[in-house]
This record gives C-alpha cells, structure tokens and sequence, in this order.
C-alpha cells in the first residue's frame, strides 16, 4: 500500500517492504530463487490517473514532462509552443479550462498519495494564456489535402467548436449553425465573465474558426432551415446544441412570474440585459450554475426604487433590458443558496463554494422547497422549505419555515430546447441519445455531442466531441467503427515521437513468419523491451516508488479575495496565472505516472551492470534505457527503485 500523507510528512525513509514481510502478496512474485529470477525488466507505457480522469482525455502527463524539460521539443520550437501543441491536441481552450475546470484529474493525481495533488490547472492556464499572448495559430494543423466532405455542426458552444476542430485536422469541411448571436453555448452565456474573462474565451474560439470553419449565427436549426435541408446538403451532422432550458421548479406556486431558472438569469446577466438583481434572492440548486447565480446576484445589487419594467423577471424574460445609468446607485443583495445536500456534500466545487461564502452568499444545506408563497399581486413573497435528514431526501416532519424572497431561481438541472421543429432528435426526456461511437441511433448520418448527451462538465463535452469527430471521420470514409479502448484518451506516441526526432527509419521490417519475437532485445524492428498498455491500464500509486519523491508544497495561483464588503459592482478575474518560474516549479512536482522521467535509478542500482542507458543518437522520450539479457539475473531491483512504475519484471529469459 502506499505510505499515507502523515507518514511520508513525519516518517521519511519510507521502504516498500517491511521488517517481518516474509511473505509474496501476489501470486506472480512467487518466483525468486534466492537472488535470481527467470523474469527480466520490460518497459511498460501505462495512462496515468490524472489522465484517466481527463473527461476530455488530455495527454497531462505528456505536456508537464514538456513543461519540466524532460521531454525535448524538436530543433527550433520553444518548449511553451511544444507544450501549447500536445495540450490542444484533445482540447484546442486551453486558457478557458485551465480557469473553469473543476479538475477530475487533480482529484486523481498519484501525488495525492504524498502530500498534494499537482496544480495541472495553473500549469493548463499558462499553458493557453501563453498560447493567446504570443498568437498560437492552429491553421498549420489542418489536413494538407481536404476531404471535398462537408459537415453540419448543430451548436457552438464547447462540443461543436472542439469538434470542428478536431474535423478540420482531419480535412473536412465544418459550418457551425447557432441560434445565439456569439459563440460559445455555455462558455459564453453560461459562465460569467469574472470566470471566464471574455477576451480569453474569444481568442480560443477565434483560432478554431480561423482553421476556416464557416458560422451561421442567428440560425436555429428547424425553423430557420430544415432538418432535411442539412441532411441534403451535408454529409454528417454533428448536434451539439448544449441544455439552454433550465428545468422549472416542481412545486406549487412555481408559475409566478418572479420564480424564473437559473439559465435563464446567467444568459440575460452574460448577454448584457441584466444589470440587478433583487433585494431578496433565493436560489435553489447546489451545484456549479446556482453558486454562478448566487455570486453574480452579490455582484449586481439591486436598486431600492424600481420601476415594473425593471424588475430583474422581466428583464430575464426578455421584455425588456436594463439601463446601465439607471443601475449606477445600488445597494447590495441578500442572497441565499439552498441545497439538498448538506454544504459539505453540495456538488458544486468547493472553491467556489468557498468564495460564495467569502462574498456574503447565505448558503444553507438539507433542506428542499415545498411551495412558492405568493403575494396579492401574484408574485412570489417567500418559499416554504422543509428540512431533511442527513440523506438530503427524507423530510423532518414538523420543520416547514419561510425563507422570504423577491427573486427565486430554480438552479435544479438543464434539458435541452428541442423544439421548433426538433421534436424528432427528443428522446422524451429533453435530450438526445448517443451509441458509444456518439451516433444518434437509428438515425444515418446523425451524430451527437456535449451537454444534449448528458449535462456535466466543459471538459465532458470537449472528449465526447473528440471521439464523435473520430466517428464521423470513420463513417465518410465508409470505414466500420471498432470497438472504443478500454481507456479512451489521446495518449503519448512513442512512433511519433521516433519520427519527430528522426529515429524512426533505422527500424527494419517485422517478419511476421519468424516467431518467438515478442519481446525482443535484438530484433531492429522493435523498440528494445518497450510495451504499451496505456490503452487498456492505469497505473495506481502502489506500483509506484513513493520514496524517491521529497515532499514539496504545491505553487498555487494567487486569488484574489473577494469580500462580503467589495463583491458589490466587482466583476474582475479573481485568478492570478502562475508566472513560468512558478509553472516550471509545479510541473515539476509531477511523478511522471507510467512514463520513465530519466531519473537513473535503475541504471544506478543494477549490481549486475545490466541496466544502460540507450546512446544519445538513438534516444528519446520513453526510450531511455535498455537492459543487456546476458548480465540480468532478474533480482527485481531495477523494477522496485523505478519512481513511475515504468519497470516490469515480465520478460522471462529462461537459459541466456
């Protein structure tokens, strides 16, 4: 097992045996001889857990070992470039996740095992803001010859922007239809811009439609053209059309005309419409969009005197817009979150759970809203709520209490508008259903991506597009769609890698009439004892050499507080990047999961001189070191000193 934080930050000569061990606790180690075994090193590629728990599958570790110089960029291109570009591969808004992503892959980073995970997002944000500081283009990247293909992507928003891009590497021709009047689906009218810094997010989306994407803005699919107007005039279609309608609250009184989504507040607040909020704003939710709600209401205040047509309902129901001069002299908000969930188990990022606290968000947990309460005018007047038991589902009898409001949004889910002519895609539940290859079932042609799938993150949206591109790549070519990999993410090439530095052409042919070859040590066909599972494992801290690692604290971004007191009228980012000392530093702290890092362990410790380092002309990223078969006696050392688990004693030399 591996050594618990405590132990590693008080006890440091950590030693993966201990005294007393005397025993094999897997049945395949039960193979010494006293200090010799049958089985020699091989070396073994495997997916490390941060990129395991990429939703959009991004190489993480292949662009940290960039960023920490361990993996060299060919002749002439910077390290920040070479960096930009093995990131972007699996997702072209670099700079926008490295801000918005709740990080999965930070809750599975190995190191958490020593101390702290490692900071992939500060280091994701250099990354891209490096990318739009020095005018990163993608255009190099897109096929050479086209396709004469030409593909109808429903929606730009995450998933029809990443798939363009993925598209148009490939040579296909993309025209993006989208009913709203920018880019950017829920990046744009979802997200506020305190987050998502709006120079940011129209940079990233500017370098995909340079790669010559053409938009249709101000286009709904189904009344302003048809269904099969697309289906003739393209060759796929692509809906990704994100869930811009929230779901309404189920209780009674909800039809007021105060009670609106919280979708509905964030697109009028991000459009420019809404300028206040309300003096009393009740959101009811738990996870990311209702903390979105609750903060932007604290931002925007609200006016004592305000007229009919002001009031923030009928400015998100699009009657009417606020005036900016108008909304000068404001007052601040009283706004309170409710959640189901108790405040320690909302799904909302605890980050940002934590700033709604800071910036005077009232939030309360287990407790569930039972009646919208309403005044003589019709308009709500407060919300009767319950309290529930630690499940956050069974009711308290006797705990109904009023929770006074002017404004009350249901931040509770999301489906998708199909309406209008888009009946056909519903699958009766405000969606649209996907294969595992991200087909529309039964439907030819169709396929789909993103949030209409199923509402979850940026970054979701970002690798389901990726493998959809790949499908419909594969259904123009006529080509039949294999089976997935078991661990579906764009993982490092070592023949790519060959190829880039200019190793590749010194293999020979593979003679598939010879057996006995797997695995070979002389064979130049093969890259000496080298194996890549990274499609079908990922590596735990337990096959891990924990000890070689020193603990070192994690180099965070500066964030800038926001108090109670200042929240009013405060809309600037709140995240300051990482400089590139501090990034290099961070990356740094990366175990390299499942990928040798060069550290020279094995070769050190080999008693038998068996272990060598591949020469410099023939060596490259995952091709570091070799083993000499005639001097390994299999004692297993080189495989318990190897920091990343690279080493596997699995070849079995029997008789050299």
């Amino acid at each position: 097992m591996a050594t618990s934080k405590n132990e590693m930050e008080h006890n440091l000569n950590y030693r993966r045996y201990k005294d007393g061990d005397d025993s094999w606790s897997r049945n395949t180690d039960k193979i010494f001889q006293a200090s010799w075994t049958h089985k020699c090193p091989t070396y073994v590629q495997r997916t490390p857990p941060c990129q395991g728990s990429c939703p959009a599958g991004e190489d993480i570790r292949g662009w940290l070992d960039i960023v920490r110089g361990i993996e060299k960029p060919k002749e002439g291109l910077k390290w920040q470039e070479y960096a930009f570009y093995r990131s972007t591969d699996a997702n072209p808004f670099p700079a926008v996740m490295g801000r918005v992503c709740p990080a999965p892959c930070e809750d599975g980073c190995n190191r958490n095992e020593l101390e702290d995970h490692v900071g992939i997002n500060s280091v994701e944000q250099f990354i891209g803001d490096y990318g739009l500081d020095n005018k990163l283009s993608f255009s190099d990247l897109v096929a050479k010859e086209e396709t004469g293909k030409k593909i109808a992507i429903i929606g730009g928003g995450p998933a029809g922007l990443a798939a363009a891009y993925q598209l148009r590497r490939m040579g296909h021709g993309c025209t993006v239809f989208d009913d709203h009047a920018k880019l950017g689906g829920m990046m744009e009218y979802g997200i506020p811009g305190y987050r998502t810094p709006r120079d940011v997010l129209d940079g990233e989306m500017q370098r995909i439609v340079n790669m010559g994407v053409e938009v249709k803005l101000n286009t709904r699919v189904g009344s302003d053209i048809s269904i099969e107007t697309l289906e003739n005039d393209y060759d796929a279609i692509l809906w990704a059309v994100g869930t811009h309608s929230g779901r309404p609250l189920p209780i009674p009184g909800a039809e007021a005309t105060n009670v609106i989504t919280g979708v509905d507040f964030l697109r009028a607040f991000n459009d420019g419409r809404l300028q206040l909020a309300a003096e009393k704003v009740v959101v009811v939710g738990g996870g990311d969009t209702s903390i979105d709600v609750a903060s932007v209401a604290r931002r925007l205040g609200h006016i004592k005197n305000i007229h009919e047509k002001d009031r923030p309902e009928n400015v998100i129901l699009g009657h009417t817009a606020h005036d900016v001069a108008s909304s000068a002299i404001r007052d601040g908000a009283n706004v309170t979150l409710m959640s189901r969930a108790s405040i320690e188990n909302m799904p909302a990022a605890q980050h940002e759970i934590d700033d709604a606290l800071r910036e005077g968000v009232n939030i309360i947990g287990q407790v569930s809203p039972v009646e919208a309460l309403l005044d003589s005018d019709g308009r709500c007047r407060a919300v009767k709520v319950i309290k529930l038991e630690e499940d956050g589902s069974t009711p308290i009898e006797g705990s109904e209490y009023e929770i006074e409001c002017t404004l009350l949004v249901a931040a509770i889910g999301q489906k998708g508008d199909l309406s209008n002519g888009l009946e056909a895609m519903d699958n009766g539940h405000g969606f649209i259903d996907a294969d595992k290859h991200y087909q529309v079932p039964n439907k030819k042609g169709h396929f789909v991506a993103g949030d209409i799938v199923r509402p979850h993150l940026l970054t979701t949206a970002i690798g389901q597009a990726s493998i959809a591109a790949e499908s419909i790549d594969h259904y123009l070519k006529n080509e039949e769609l294999a089976r997935r990999p078991k661990v579906d993410k764009h993982q490092f090439d070592l023949l790519d890698k060959l190829r880039e530095a200019g190793l590749h052409e010194g293999f020979g042919e593979y003679d598939h009439s010879v057996e006995g070859t797997r695995g070979t040590s002389d064979g130049d066909f093969a890259v000496h004892n080298y194996e890549n599972r990274s499609d079908d494992e990922i590596i735990p801290a337990e096959e891990l050499f924990l000890g070689h690692f020193t603990v070192e604290a994690r180099h965070k971004r500066e964030e800038i507080p926001v108090t109670e007191e200042e929240v009013l009228g405060h809309f600037k980012e709140r995240m300051i990047g990482l400089s590139e000392e501090e990034t290099v530093k961070e990356a740094d702290r990366c175990m390299s999961c499942g990928m040798c890092f060069e550290c020279d362990n094995c070769v050190i410790y080999c008693p038998q001189d068996a272990v060598h380092r591949t020469p410099k002309k023939e060596a490259t990223m995952g091709r570091y070191v070799y083993t000499d078969y005639t001097a390994c006696v299999g004692c297993h050392i080189c495989a318990d000193v190897c920091p990343t688990g690279y080493i596997d004693m699995a070849m079995n030399v029997d008789g050299i």
